[in-house]
């Protein structure tokens, strides 16, 4: 099956890997199926298989920095990288990367036809569809190393039909407890599926379950912990890592700001350690790579006045940590809050961690029958403790909106220079200002 088209089409019409696109969204009757066997199926008749290692990343927060380091500093060195990370926020392009560069339109429906071709009656998920061909277009790119992205959990997610060489799960707190459950030591143990026996299993959590500890050692893992195995010093100017058998001392702070990140460094590192023999990667790749990594919506603080940030926080350990990076900026008079998010969040937590750090909250609906409305996000503000007043020029506001872009508008109207704005929950809402700021809100 191809879904192509001869007819020109300008900027704003739906382009064939649009149509694509479309097409899985509307396919599986359920956007979460958890489970690997309808994929693994799929994965066997494609005969998909890499030829070079593969690093794999889970965790609650911090698996996409920890991502994006590992691609810098691999890149940095010279070596031939693929890597699947998600959700995109402007073009689904951004979820395959080769080298550096977004995978063409073009390439990716080549993918998706060989996934159609072989799925026979076997119904996909989008995310199933879609993780399968981007696995089969690195798989066929003749790299040298690749790193994926796990979505959701670890153990049932599509991306484990792939045994990796190295698997880390970064941090481990309450989320997704529909389908994960809902404690550390379920969730720990969800996220411990991806580890292999006699394979490298990194954990940077500080506290990991016990249950991730005993599955590791149940399989065979070879089990490195933060703390035990690797670890980190610092101070204002530089921080220092070491391993098992490796130092790497006097590193610059990565690029991408943020408490957490010297977590995410010290997994990337301790991978790196582990594949020194294959992949070996000079100190001074490392520190470049570190210094210039980028990712969009992780603690991103956009150049101009009023201050932006931009920050995909979406569960209560993510709003912490954004709560003590906002206090660590220094004085601004007034922060404005961009907040939109899915019902099956944990929005209560998410709030109580912001409460008192934000005067002017812009709530807003979000395009996804997912998520939950502007009504029912100022409601849990109001039952958090938010006291919002009414007149003109009060301290403290709560305004609802029917989107992203709106809000966003309305935050910088009444921003002054030196206040900031937080654009902060959803990926789709940090999506929805990206492309407002894109079209000329500044």
């Amino acid at each position: 099956m191809s879904i192509t088209s001869n007819t020109p089409v300008d900027a704003s019409s739906p382009t064939p890997l649009d149509n694509w696109l479309a097409l899985l969204e509307s396919r599986h009757f359920k956007t979460i199926d958890m489970g690997v066997d309808r994929v693994q199926l799929v994965k066997q008749r494609l005969g998909l298989q890499f030829a070079c290692p593969v690093i794999m990343v889970a965790g609650t927060n911090g698996k996409g920095s920890t991502c994006a380091m590992l691609e810098s500093m691999l890149l940095r060195a010279g070596y031939k990288v693929g890597l699947y990370i998600k959700p995109h926020f402007l073009k689904f392009n951004e979820r395959a990367q080769v080298n550096g560069v977004s995978a063409t339109d073009e390439e990716l429906i080549a993918s998706f036809e060989a996934v159609e071709a072989q799925r026979g009656d076997i119904s996909l998920t989008y995310f199933e569809f879609t993780t399968l061909a981007i696995m089969h277009l690195l798989a066929s790119a003749n790299l040298e190393v690749v790193i994926l992205e796990v979505g959701l959990g670890g153990r049932l997610d599509a991306v484990n039909v792939i045994d990796a060489d190295i698997a880390i799960v970064t941090s481990i707190d309450i989320d997704h407890t529909d389908y994960l459950g809902d404690t550390r030591e379920k969730i720990g143990f969800e996220k411990a599926g991806i580890f292999r026996a006699g394979k490298t299993a990194i954990c940077s959590d500080p506290v990991p379950p016990q249950s991730l500890i005993d599955h590791a050692n149940a399989i065979g893992a070879d089990l490195w912990l933060l703390g035990r195995d690797f670890n980190y010093t610092g101070d204002k100017q530089q921080w220092n890592y070491g391993g098992r058998s490796q130092r790497r001392n006097s590193l610059g702070y990565p690029s991408l700001r943020g408490a957490n990140q010297l977590l995410n460094a010290s997994a990337a590192l301790a991978a790196l350690e582990a594949l020194r023999f294959q992949l070996p990667v000079s100190a001074q790749e490392v520190r470049t790579g570190l210094v210039t990594v980028e990712l969009p919506a992780r603690f991103q603080v956009m150049p101009g006045q009023p201050l932006v940030v931009l920050d995909v926080a979406h569960n209560p350990h993510a709003a912490a940590t954004l709560g003590q990076n906002l206090d660590n900026m220094g004085f601004h008079p007034y922060t404005f809050g961009i907040f939109g998010a899915m019902q099956d969040k944990d929005i209560h937590g998410i709030l109580t961690q912001l409460k008192g750090r934000i005067d002017h909250w812009c709530v807003t609906d979000l395009p996804l029958p997912r998520a939950a409305t502007a009504e029912q996000l100022k409601q849990q503000l109001q039952e958090v403790g938010v006291v919002a007043q009414e007149a003109a020029g009060a301290e403290s506001t709560i305004q609802m909106f029917p989107n992203p872009a709106q809000a966003y508008a309305n935050a910088l109207s009444r921003a002054g220079e030196n206040d900031r704005i937080v654009v902060f929950g959803s990926f789709v809402t940090v999506a929805g200002v990206m492309k407002a700021r894109k079209s000329g809100f500044h």
